[in-house]
């Protein structure tokens, strides 16, 4: 079952091909100014040579949904919707807080997985230990009374990491700083579960998900 995985939501470029839910191949790079034009066709070009593949064997589309850079949604929701209007094949989308969180594993606690919007605006979501979301996306703005009400050690990551520990300093909060930007090869497993559902989007109406309201939370 393969399936072609884009992500898009932020500075990383990504593109995986995926089998069954297992990585094939990905390509990825992360720069400063957003690239995403010029490299995504190439890496999906790339991709299907070297993994001697026909586009014509994908099963199905994957791109991440948001929320994440306007720029960078448009062009790989128009990018995959492309795709799947001429393979004709199904289009999933997958939320990007949840790809960006399955980078990391842990035995207890939370963990919050955070896209960098302006000033110390972020969308996050918490989830548990599993993976599991217990709170659903939202777009805030940090204080130094965000995440204070959890006992639980909250693990961090993501690109606002470096901006967030100057104001969130609570004994239980651990930042990981490797943990940057969400990749296409944490999308291969979370596409295939979803294909198996044939949970799937319609082509000609989906959109990205631009989570723009920003409000005061703890």
């Amino acid at each position: 079952m393969l399936i072609l995985n884009l992500e898009t939501s932020t500075k990383n470029c990504s593109v995986t091909l995926s089998n069954n839910g297992n990585v094939v191949l990905c390509k990825e790079i992360a720069e400063q100014g957003y690239s995403h034009a010029e490299r995504l066709h190439v890496f999906i070009e790339e991709i299907l040579k070297e993994s001697q593949i026909s586009i014509l064997d994908l099963k199905a589309i994957a791109v991440s949904k948001g929320p994440g850079s306007y720029t960078g949604l448009r062009i790989g929701v128009s990018a995959a919707k492309g795709l799947c209007f001429g393979l004709k094949i199904p289009l999933i989308s997958i939320d990007t807080l949840t790809i960006l969180a399955r980078q990391i594993s842990v035995e207890s606690g939370l963990i919050v997985p955070m896209i960098d919007a302006r000033r110390m605006e972020v969308y996050s979501a918490i989830f548990d230990a599993n993976h599991h979301m217990i709170r659903e996306v939202k777009a805030e703005i940090l204080t130094s009374e965000s995440f204070t009400s959890f006992e639980q050690t909250i693990h961090f990551i993501g690109d606002s990491t470096e901006k967030a520990k100057t104001i969130l300093q609570q004994s239980n909060f651990v930042f990981h700083d490797a943990i940057v930007y969400p990749s296409s090869k944490e999308m291969s497993a979370l596409s295939y579960e979803k294909f198996q559902k044939s949970d799937f989007e319609d082509v000609a109406y989906f959109e990205p998900y631009y989570l723009k309201d920003f409000m005061m939370t703890s």
